[in-house]
């Protein structure tokens, strides 16, 4: 991929040309966090539907986030990473809107939990635009060669902000009302708009464009790689707090911040390695530290030796993503890298939407144990799938 060289953007850091474009994901991942934690108990307990129609609000994003991955990437390709992710932003800018009306209409219930469906709705789409449009342009400013280093930002922006939005979603209802999580998005979507819109566009590749399913065809097996590896991070992400209860243990909620940490610092401070070592290596170091972490997790007697579980399946967890990501994304040539960015994408938004169902009929009996070891061992049939690949594509990738 050609880079766009900004005037004056040779004097500029590597690291800060890529923090000036996913800056926009972690305002995007704001907002999404900031609804995260207020919108079960408001439709649950302000509305007063079920646990069902709450899981089902929440859940509804992700299926959105699903279903326009494709338009992303292409979008991405033939119109420009730029104006996908001011896309996302605008979508995301809509969903707060329609936020705002759903709390003022929480009188007629329905039809505020109808409007709220639009708005995560909304919210999926501008997801799925602001995340591959953000890589894509961040790619395109610095440089194929850093596509690792892009991904592993933009990651950080992504969990940063999630665990940034959860806690002020909570502060800004108890303060302002329910509404204000929409005031508070609209307001952030804008100055984001404003911002996205001074920075410089990439030049778009040039080139056949592959057909979709072509693509999803080429990064199938790096997807499958890190769907598995997810199964891990989704486990802990959903189970770990009924995993303490079932011990009688407390720190459920300090466990995943542990987790959090490990995952950030590894990005942070050993991101290098897969330039230096490739992407093949580097998951698969990976993805046999997680398998060690959660095998810690099924075997734990204590809580101390949990929190060790989690933070060893953070640290293993962390290069998933953008070490398959980066040998996946070569299978293609640059004029199809967001499509195939977004079909790489795909999996671990099935693999996250497969866990809770699945990792509940395995603890179904109340032992939660035999789930973090069947997440170990699809992340040990991940080893085996990236070393098969490593065997047919790493050499002539040179790693």
């Amino acid at each position: 991929m050609t880079t766009h060289v900004e005037p004056g953007d040779s004097g500029t850091p590597l690291t800060l040309r890529i923090v000036q474009i996913v800056l926009f994901t972690f305002l995007a991942y704001l907002v999404i966090g900031m609804q995260l934690a207020v919108l079960p108990p408001f439709v649950h307990d302000d509305l007063g539907f079920g646990a069902v129609l709450a899981g089902l609000v929440i859940s509804t994003q992700y299926v959105a986030t699903l279903l326009s991955r494709g338009f992303a990437g292409r979008t991405s390709d033939t119109a420009g990473p730029k104006r996908a992710a001011l896309i996302g932003l605008l979508a995301c800018a809509v969903s707060g809107l329609l936020m705002i009306a759903a709390a003022l209409l929480r009188e007629s219930r329905i039809a505020s939990v109808g409007v709220m469906l639009v708005a995560r709705l909304a919210l999926g789409m501008g997801e799925s635009c602001v995340a591959t449009g953000c890589i894509m342009w961040g790619i395109g400013r610095v440089g194929a060669e850093h596509t690792a280093k892009v991904i592993s930002w933009n990651g950080i922006a992504t969990y940063g902000a999630l665990a940034v939005g959860a806690p002020l979603g909570v502060v800004l209802t108890h303060a302002a009302g329910f509404a204000s999580i929409g005031v508070a998005a609209v307001a952030l979507m804008l100055l984001a708009l404003l911002l996205a819109w001074r920075r410089p566009a990439v030049r778009v590749e040039g080139g056949e464009r592959m057909p979709m399913h072509h693509v999803f065809g080429r990064v199938a097996p790096y997807g499958m790689g890190l769907a598995l590896g997810s199964v891990g991070f989704g486990v802990i992400a959903t189970f770990i707090t009924l995993y303490y209860a079932s011990q009688g243990w407390a720190g459920a909620a300090p466990t995943l911040s542990v987790f959090g940490v490990c995952f950030v610092g590894v990005r942070l401070v050993l991101g290098w390695t897969i330039a230096y070592f490739g992407g093949y290596r580097t998951a698969m170091v990976s993805l046999l530290v997680e398998c060690a972490g959660l095998i810690v997790l099924a075997m734990a007697n204590h809580p101390g030796v949990a929190m060790l579980g989690a933070a060893l399946s953070g640290i293993g967890f962390s290069l998933i993503f953008p070490a398959l990501g980066v040998v996946a994304v070569e299978r293609v040539s640059g004029s199809n890298r967001g499509a195939a960015l977004a079909a790489y994408s795909v999996f671990i938004d099935v693999a996250l939407g497969v866990t809770g169902p699945l990792g509940g009929w395995i603890a179904s009996g109340g032992r939660y144990g035999p789930m973090f070891v069947v997440a170990a061992m699809m992340s040990l049939a991940a080893v085996v799938l990236t070393g098969s690949l490593y065997l047919v594509y790493g050499n002539k990738a040179n790693g």
